[in-house]
């Protein structure tokens, strides 16, 4: 489960940094960063697409946004043994009994 969560987050943080870095042009003298790469690249795209570059970035966004509730609803599946004994747990130990002891109960007439 570890390397599937490497393999799933790693290539979604190098796309958001890229995609940070080179929209500010924060290139640090590396070309692959420079704003003009990245207008390149929406062009590119947008051509390959037939849709105008300024609506793919929000195209990406949603996509993995979709990805990642399909990746936290598989974990939540094969822990959902563990996760469901978590939930009765939280919810037994709070009881009304407790609440009503005779030690919080005021002695007054």
């Amino acid at each position: 489960m570890k390397w599937f969560l490497i393999f799933w987050a790693g290539p979604i943080v190098f796309l958001a940094g890229w995609y940070w870095l080179s929209y500010y042009d924060l290139n640090f003298g590396i070309f692959m960063l420079t704003r003009q790469v990245h207008d390149l690249t929406f062009q590119i795209y947008g051509k390959a697409l037939g849709l105008p570059p300024q609506e793919i970035p929000p195209l990406v966004a949603r996509a993995i946004a979709v990805d990642s509730l399909v990746v936290f609803a598989i974990m939540g599946f094969r822990k959902r043994r563990q996760i469901a004994a978590w939930w009765r747990a939280r919810h037994t130990s709070v009881s009304s009994a407790d609440l009503a002891s005779k030690e919080s109960l005021s002695s007054a007439p």
